[in-house]
């Protein structure tokens, strides 16, 4: 009898010990989530836009095996950045016909994957560049690389007002270069918002197709410097709405293209009607550097710092390319060309510290 007491009793122990081991393995998994292993590249890529993917087919033809971050509705935009935003793209080399934004970067995409990048549609949410292998971080996905390429971007500021998203693509645009000279802005009257030297610019550079280009500013001064100023207020074809802001965008007919604006004076209250066939954004970008946390040298406005001439940023084996360190181009194809930069820059990073297995020159 004492024998099966004493097993029964150790037999009761042995469950409650069991029992109490798994409750708190249980809330051990609950509480701290195991963080997914590295994975390890000789160099990663972040961004989806034209600059991005050069500088991915470059790498992946150098065998660099680049892994590619293009972010998932990063800064609410599509993978392949504002290109996916846009429609027809007539100012890239190689499509005489044009070609939509999207399409463009699908091929882009698409080079990119045929040589052997591997992409994670996953936004980077951090990155240390303190100690080497630099480390870059998504909600799911941890990368240890001896060299990255920032191509993050820049994101054209817009207004929100009534029909500001109706008429985008349908005579609202945030790119007088990229979009002045379709065929729906020849000869028509045009709008630009704004009181910087991009107003100024793109303002004088609509004159070249439209039949007449208004500057709406809020104020009763802009803020351009006086040189832009000067060449603006000095067009015979262009006219400034002081004061002024825009409330609402209607359109031509039922289904029609943008047909004009309604303006509200800001100090008399009046809402006044401009009919114009297009609307320009020209209130600044916003660079997608935030997720940097600091960790690189950004200039006033927050750009990215590269080396005159160079893509090389303040910290060594990083690279920034595209419109998130250019805030004077801000073409598709210049970003193509940075990002070639970047990598052929990158490749020469990697023979420098001897991480490319053999290769040489």
């Amino acid at each position: 009898m004492r024998f099966c007491s004493n097993l029964f009793t150790l037999l009761k122990r042995s469950k409650t010990l069991t029992t109490s081991a798994a409750t708190t393995a249980s809330a051990a998994m609950e509480s701290d989530p195991p963080r997914p292993s590295p994975l390890r590249t000789r160099l990663c890529i972040i961004g989806s836009g034209p600059a991005a993917h050069t500088a991915a087919i470059y790498a992946a033809r150098a065998e660099l095996k680049p892994i590619l971050f293009e972010g998932w509705m990063a800064n609410d935009i599509a993978a392949g950045g504002q290109l996916t935003t846009t429609t027809d793209v007539e100012n890239f080399p190689g499509f005489p016909d044009g070609i939509l934004g999207l399409d463009l970067m699908d091929r882009c995409r698409a080079q990119s994957v045929r040589f052997g990048t591997r992409i994670y549609s996953e936004t980077v949410t951090n990155v240390d560049f303190t100690k080497t292998p630099f480390t870059v971080s998504s909600d799911s996905t941890v990368v240890e690389a001896d060299a990255v390429v920032v191509a993050t971007g820049a994101v054209a500021r817009r207004l929100t007002f009534p029909g500001s998203v109706e008429y985008w693509n349908r005579g609202i645009s945030a790119c007088a270069v990229c979009d002045g000279a379709a065929p729906i802005f020849r000869q028509k009257p045009l709008a630009v918002i704004g009181g910087g030297d991009s107003a100024m610019e793109e303002a004088n550079f609509l004159t070249k197709y439209g039949s007449r280009v208004f500057i709406v500013h809020r104020r009763d001064a802009f803020r351009a410097s006086k040189i832009m100023q000067g060449r603006a207020m000095a067009n015979p074809k262009i006219d400034v709405v002081w004061d002024s802001e825009v409330v609402e965008a209607y359109g031509e007919g039922e289904m029609g293209p943008l047909g004009g604006l309604k303006l509200r004076n800001l100090k008399s209250g009046e809402v006044s009607d401009l009919k114009v066939s297009g609307l320009f954004f020209a209130i600044g970008h916003e660079p997608a550097t935030k997720f940097l946390d600091g960790q690189l040298e950004l200039d006033s406005d927050g750009y990215v710092v590269t080396k005159p001439g160079t893509t090389q940023t303040s910290v060594k084996g990083v690279f920034a390319a595209g419109d998130v360190q250019d805030k004077k181009f801000r073409q598709a194809i210049t970003a193509a060309g940075s990002g070639c930069m970047a990598a052929l820059e990158a490749e020469h990073y990697l023979q420098e510290i001897g991480t490319q297995e053999g290769k040489t020159d």
